[in-house]
């Protein structure tokens, strides 16, 4: 596995993705790491876009004419390819993959999104790379 590009100016990003992605390789596709030289096969991808704090749910408050957010979203977009090394072919890819997690506003609130919605994304490579098995 390649490390993703980040693409995005949340530089903590870069570990969390990859971390997430190599987890669900090795421990729910059963490959192991190696060398780009030595690998059947290769994942890659781009972390394209990132939103941390998409307000998604409102709640009014008649008494004083205030709306407050009660749910945001975090939203990432990837682009991830996995590629057999022996024929070069593509075996699954992904392009403006985009998921998400939800979390109340408050402190580290939007951490809980950012793994909720990093879960989401190992779901989608996983099943996108055994549907091609």
């Amino acid at each position: 596995m390649l490390p993703f590009e980040n693409r995005t100016p949340e530089p903590t990003l870069t570990q969390d993705v990859n971390v997430a992605v190599r987890a669900a390789v090795e421990e729910r596709l059963g490959l192991r790491q190696a060398g780009e030289e030595t690998a059947d096969a290769l994942v890659r991808g781009s972390i394209t876009r990132y939103e941390p704090d998409v307000p998604v749910a409102y709640a009014g408050n008649d008494a004083n004419n205030r709306v407050d957010v009660t749910r945001r979203l975090v939203q990432i977009t990837v682009t991830v390819e996995i590629v057999n090394q022996r024929t070069s072919r593509t075996i699954w890819q992904r392009a403006g993959l985009t998921v998400e997690g939800d979390y109340e506003p408050g402190d580290e609130t939007e951490r809980e999104g950012r793994e909720e919605a990093l879960q989401r994304l190992t779901v989608n490579i996983v099943e996108g790379a055994q549907s091609q098995w």
